[in-house]
C-alpha cells in the first residue's frame, strides 16, 4: 500500500433537483461562497482552475484543476488535479431513487444525490513525511471538510428556492 495515496468517496443527499445541484457544482470559482473549507478558487487564463483549501488541521492544500469531463446529461463533472495533490476528482449528480449505484439511503421522493469521488497522491513534502502516523488524522480532516461542504451546499440550494 502506498501511504501517500488516498481514495475518498462521499455521498450527499440533497433536497433539490439534480439540475439545480449540478448548476452550483459546475461553478467551482463560487465554492468559497458556500463551502467554508474552500478558502480560494479561481479560474486561470489558461482555462484551468486554482483552489486553496483547509479544514481543521493547520495546513493549506493548493491544487490546479483541469476539467476532464463535463456531462450535464449524466450529471458528471470531473477534473484532473496537480499541485499538493495529484490525481482526479469527480462529482456525479443523480435523482434520488434514480439509476445511481451509490448506496442510496432514499428509495424515492424528490431531491438528489451528489456523489464525490477522489483518488489522489499527496505531493506536499510535509504531508508525505507524516503519511504513516498522520493518515487517520488526514482522513478525519477530509471527512470534516466534506461535512462542511454538504452543509454549505444545502444552505446554498435553500437560498435559491
Amino acid at each position: 500500500m502506498n501511504p501517500h495515496h488516498y481514495r475518498f468517496r462521499s455521498l450527499w443527499t440533497l433536497d433539490a433537483p439534480p439540475g439545480a445541484v449540478y448548476a452550483v457544482l459546475e461553478r467551482p470559482e463560487e465554492y468559497p461562497l458556500w463551502w467554508p473549507q474552500v478558502r480560494e478558487a479561481e479560474r486561470t487564463p489558461s482555462g484551468a482552475g486554482r483552489a486553496r483549501f483547509r479544514s481543521v488541521l493547520p495546513y493549506d492544500l493548493v491544487v490546479t484543476a483541469w476539467e476532464s469531463r463535463r456531462d450535464p446529461g449524466a450529471g458528471v463533472l470531473e477534473t484532473v488535479l496537480t499541485g499538493d495533490l495529484e490525481g482526479w476528482a469527480r462529482w456525479t449528480v443523480t435523482a434520488r431513487g434514480g439509476d445511481c449505484d451509490c448506496g442510496s439511503d432514499s428509495a424515492g421522493g424528490s431531491g438528489s444525490h451528489a456523489l464525490f469521488e477522489q483518488e489522489v497522491t499527496v505531493r506536499r513534502r510535509l504531508l508525505r513525511a507524516l503519511a504513516v502516523p498522520g493518515r487517520p488524522l488526514f482522513r478525519a480532516n477530509h471527512r470534516l471538510m466534506m461535512r462542511g461542504g454538504r452543509r454549505g451546499l444545502r444552505a446554498r440550494l435553500a437560498e435559491a428556492v
